[in-house]
């Protein structure tokens, strides 16, 4: 193939190399750096293999046998910060990563061909390759503790921050770690133009604000600073004072300098593990090859900046190194070069001949593994007789007078903490407070800080935190305070929590259950920031398990069951809490208790057990089926009762999981009447009406269907909510229409 222009000046100037006398490569490969010659000669070759990958990405994208052309050249310092570190260390990686994972991987003991093998087979979108197998090409590798991240930018960071996170807290908790040693260090790299990012910010804050509290927080952040954000150029020194925050030591290197990265990266490596506090490590680096395949840099760059770069091209600048320190001849260099490029395009040509992923069910395989016998069996689990007396201090949940769904929830997260000592339940007010509802009240007190406890307010960072635990091992239940505010951090459950399974094949997993109070009707308080009844962006991830709950029992039951699918399946599940039912105790007529229900002794749960996906049928009524959930089911029930009354005949099917939809049961309901009312108490447009019609219409009902949903309006405060919200009244009317 061609040679371009970067590959041109490198050979170029390497011929024109002056030998100096030779060193022994046991020594610093010059004087004043801890990088012997023997490394240096070592980490030349993982960085010429990383620029020969991004000369072999464009030759397979030439042939349309290659799907991504991101390269890392110019970045090839970061090989430094691998060697820096220990193969066991957790990496989280941007796309620029190449020599850090050639790096990463020979510290494993594997052969260099086996770490080019596993990217040429991401660039070819090969089915067998190791990480992703051909669903997107990532740095990633179970055996590496390379942790794959995707190109939606600096998202990993507060992730990042959670596995640091986990690694005292693992401690902490006597849990077992997945990093090994307990002096874990993490590290966490991304661009320049990344550092603006708000999932960036997050991650660099929860690090200042955990150590500023005199928190553990093994983590090592790396901005490789090539001054670009594909055409948008960083001010100079913007990354400096960016970086520079209270609790996190700064350190920074010539990133195109291997001995200057090598040794900045063993000072700030050595910092983190030794103090476990946070350290920012600042490479300047240059982009070479432009920002892709397809990206044409002289439209918003000038030749001289271009030739510049090209001048502090880090390979070149590497083989200077071992030219000056008499431990290669440029001839020798020369003679490497082709002949390795000779070996990666080689490789190149084989992996266009691996098989690449068929059909929608290989490709999904790995989006939400289920195993629903292994969960029926674990969901059961509970603490010894003699543990949970003690937990509970004598009171058993069992024992107490029939509970609120609020209660329910306390009770349960109770009983799981006690069987769980890798448990952790946190967010902003669940911890002294109890949470805004009272949810949490006294668990803190009763499992300690280490279990329950309170974190920043930052969504982003709650959900990072989650992630990055467990990821690492534990079983974390973090909580958002309200529906609304899950959308500021929407992204670490699409682009991060559900992603991860896909991405590795079920390597990595995040198992972990987000506790939100969600839906309208409070009383007394509100507005749309505490009324939100928007779960349409939910619904749309693949694989997410969405739990809604409307009664005690179901509610217990149901968040039992996420979290044995988070432990067995690495399930990660949203458990929506309906705040208005928090506290509700009646259901037909005050005083009747009508919505309580008591605690199922853990000798039941196992006849009780609900399974993902299972709807809960009222009635027998044989004239039409109210099809409902959330508030709705409450709603829906007082009405058939009235409905009833006049002589109908109705039964309410209470979906209870929104994804994925009880489809099977819903079928059933709508064939026993032959008629469906939806009362959805989501919006008109988004809805889960829209979504239960898709299934009805798909499996063929042909009987009469109709919806009633609330309005497509944002929710205002007081009395006025009642004019946008779903009514009793509203289905009482849509129900009569279709009894005819």
């Amino acid at each position: 193939m061609a040679r371009d222009t970067v590959e041109t000046h490198f050979i170029e100037a390497v011929a024109t190399l002056k030998s100096g006398p030779p060193r022994d490569p046991a020594l610093p490969v010059r004087e004043g750096t801890s990088l012997t010659g023997e490394r240096c000669r070592a980490l030349f070759r993982r960085q010429l293999d990383s620029r020969l990958l991004d000369i072999a990405a464009r030759w397979l994208r030439e042939q349309d046998e290659g799907f991504y052309t991101i390269g890392s050249a110019g970045h090839e310092g970061n090989a430094a910060v691998a060697a820096a570190l220990r193969p066991t260390d957790p990496a989280l990686l941007h796309y620029r990563s190449g020599a850090f994972y050639l790096t990463r991987s020979e510290q494993q003991g594997r052969l260099p061909e086996q770490g080019l093998r596993d990217v040429l087979m991401g660039l070819a979108a090969a089915a067998d390759e190791p990480i992703a197998g051909g669903r997107h090409k990532v740095f990633g590798h179970p055996d590496l503790a390379v942790i794959p991240q995707t190109s939606t930018i600096a998202s990993h960071l507060p992730r990042a921050v959670g596995v640091a996170f986990a690694v005292e807290r693992a401690k902490a908790l006597g849990a077992p770690s997945k990093w090994g040693a307990g002096d874990a260090v993490v590290v966490c790299s991304f661009g320049d133009a990344s550092v603006n990012h708000a999932s960036a910010l997050s991650g660099l804050n929860t690090a200042s604000y955990a150590t500023f509290q005199g928190q553990a927080l093994p983590i090592l952040f790396v901005c490789e600073d090539n001054g670009l954000g594909i055409s948008v150029r960083t001010p100079k020194g913007w990354v400096a004072a960016a970086a520079r925050r209270p609790g996190i030591e700064y350190f920074a290197a010539d990133g195109c300098d291997l001995a200057d990265a090598y040794d900045a990266a063993v000072r700030a490596a050595e910092h983190v593990r030794a103090r476990r506090s946070p350290a920012f490590l600042h490479l300047s680096t240059v982009r070479l090859m432009g920002h892709a395949g397809s990206d044409v840099e002289v439209a918003y760059r000038t030749q001289r900046d271009i030739r510049a770069d090209l001048e502090r091209d880090p390979l070149l600048r590497t083989a200077a190194l071992l030219v000056e320190a008499g431990l290669e001849t440029p001839d020798e260099l020369l003679k490497r070069y082709e002949s390795a490029r000779e070996h990666v395009l080689r490789i190149a040509l084989e992996v266009t001949r691996a098989p690449r992923l068929g059909t929608a069910k290989e490709i999904m395989e790995p989006i939400a593994p289920r195993r629903p016998d292994l969960i029926a069996r674990i969901s059961p689990t509970a603490a010894t007789a003699a543990a949970r007396e003690k937990a509970f201090a004598g009171a058993l949940p069992e024992q107490e007078k029939p509970l609120t769904l609020s209660l329910a929830i306390n009770r349960t997260l109770a009983d799981a903490l006690t069987v769980y000592p890798e448990m952790m339940v946190f967010g902003e007010d669940v911890g002294r407070k109890g949470g805004v509802y009272g949810v949490t009240r006294g668990l803190q007190k009763r499992f300690g800080a280490g279990q329950v406890f309170d974190t920043l307010l930052d969504e982003q960072a709650i959900l990072g935190l989650a992630l990055g635990s467990g990821v690492s091992g534990l079983l974390p239940v973090p909580e958002i305070q309200y529906l609304a505010y899950l959308h500021n951090a929407l992204d670490q459950i699409r682009g991060e929590g559900a992603t991860l399974s896909f991405f590795s094949r079920g390597a990595y997993l995040n198992p972990m259950v987000v506790r939100v109070a969600g839906y309208a009707y409070q009383k007394g308080f509100g507005g749309h920031f505490h009324n939100d009844n928007s779960v349409a962006a939910l619904r749309d991830i693949p694989g997410l398990v969405i739990a809604s709950p409307a009664r005690p029992d179901d509610a217990a039951a149901m968040l039992r069951t996420c979290l044995a699918a988070a432990r067995t399946c690495g399930s990660v599940s949203v458990f929506l809490e309906p705040i208005a039912l928090y506290h509700t105790r009646d259901l037909f007529e005050e005083g009747d208790g009508g919505w309580l229900a008591p605690y199922v002794p853990p000798s039941r749960w196992a006849e009780t057990h609900v399974p993902i996906g299972r709807a809960r049928s009222y009635g027998d009524g044989r004239d039409l089926t109210i099809v409902t959930f959330g508030n709705g089911v409450r709603m829906s029930l007082r009405a058939a009762v009235r409905l009833t009354q006049e002589g109908y005949g109705c039964r309410v099917l209470d979906l209870r999981w929104l994804a994925p939809l009880p489809v099977e049961d819903l079928l059933r309901a709508a064939e026993l009447t032959g008629k469906v009312l939806i009362a959805d108490e989501t919006r008109h447009s988004g809805g889960v009406s829209e979504g239960v019609m898709a299934e009805l219409a798909d499996a063929g009902f042909d009987g009469p269907m109709a919806r009633v949903t609330s309005a497509d309006s944002f929710i205002p405060l007081g009395a006025a909510a009642e004019h946008v919200l779903l009514s009793e009244a509203e289905i009482e009317q849509a129900a009569r229409k279709l009894l005819g």
